[in-house]
């Protein structure tokens, strides 16, 4: 792992992306500099693998954008994904040597990167910027407990829906302005394959539901990884996440089908 730290580039560029994605996290100069000269900027192509389950993890950090793939290996040599890390999501395990799962690029990514040893230390120091790292921790947490409600409990079609709608929030919150908002535009980043091993199903069931979506007005298909959201209030309520419209109630079978 440490031979990957000497790969990382440290460009002007690089420098730039750094101080703009402390900023928010680091008002004191001092401290935002102090993180500056221990991470490092490195892009990840889809398929990489960041950190090997079962492997010392000697790197942690935050997505700056793409998406990781959290995956686990079964004793008969299957692999279920456990979850996705979008922006500005945490990778890595800090104070633990040994990573549980596998973490890899599900896409074209780009990692804002630590020695974990250099994290820990920086922690150690700074006992606010630790707890604030317990926050997000835990607030990943939270989420990855309301996502196993929604694959126990929902049917594929919520499933999808709600994939859609966490797939849009990140949109805006990528947006850089209100125009960009008013299209509601959603990019799967993942392939279908890993989408449909997301949601516990198959990737024919995915592909029929986005087809009845689209039939519905619900979205329209740009391209099989981009659509656009043409009824925000339809897919919300499909998701299972607000209460029947009366135009809905005679056409939404609970069914569980994979």
């Amino acid at each position: 792992m440490e031979a990957l730290l000497s790969t990382l580039g440290r460009g002007e560029n690089d420098q730039h992306t750094l101080h703009r994605c402390f900023a928010p996290c680091a008002s004191d100069a001092a401290l935002r500099e102090e993180l500056v000269r221990i991470a490092h900027v490195r892009n990840f192509s889809s398929g990489e693998t960041i950190v090997g389950e079962g492997e010392e993890s000697g790197l942690v950090g935050t997505v700056l954008s793409g998406v990781l793939r959290v995956q686990k290996t079964m004793s008969d040599g299957r692999q279920q994904i456990v979850g996705l890390l979008f922006a500005p999501s945490l990778f890595g395990r800090v104070f633990s040597q040994i990573s549980p799962v596998a973490i890899e690029a599900a896409s074209d990514c780009r990692l804002c990167c630590f020695s974990r040893a250099a994290f820990e230390t920086f922690l150690a120091r700074h006992p606010a910027v630790e707890h604030d790292v317990m926050l997000a921790v835990l607030d990943e947490l939270d989420a990855a407990q309301e996502w196993m409600l929604l694959l126990g409990c929902q049917a594929v079609q919520e499933r999808v829906a709600s994939f859609l709608l966490m797939l849009l929030r990140q949109s805006d919150l990528a947006a850089e302005c209100a125009a960009s908002r008013r299209r509601r535009m959603v990019n799967v980043p993942v392939s279908r394959h890993d989408m449909a091993v997301y949601l516990g199903t198959t990737a024919e069931t995915i592909s029929r539901t986005i087809q009845d979506l689209a039939r519905r007005g619900v979205l329209r298909i740009i391209n099989p990884q981009r659509f656009e959201v043409l009824d925000e209030a339809r897919l919300v309520f499909l998701s299972g996440r607000a209460s029947a419209q009366p135009d809905d109630r005679q056409h939404e079978p609970r069914r569980r089908s994979a």
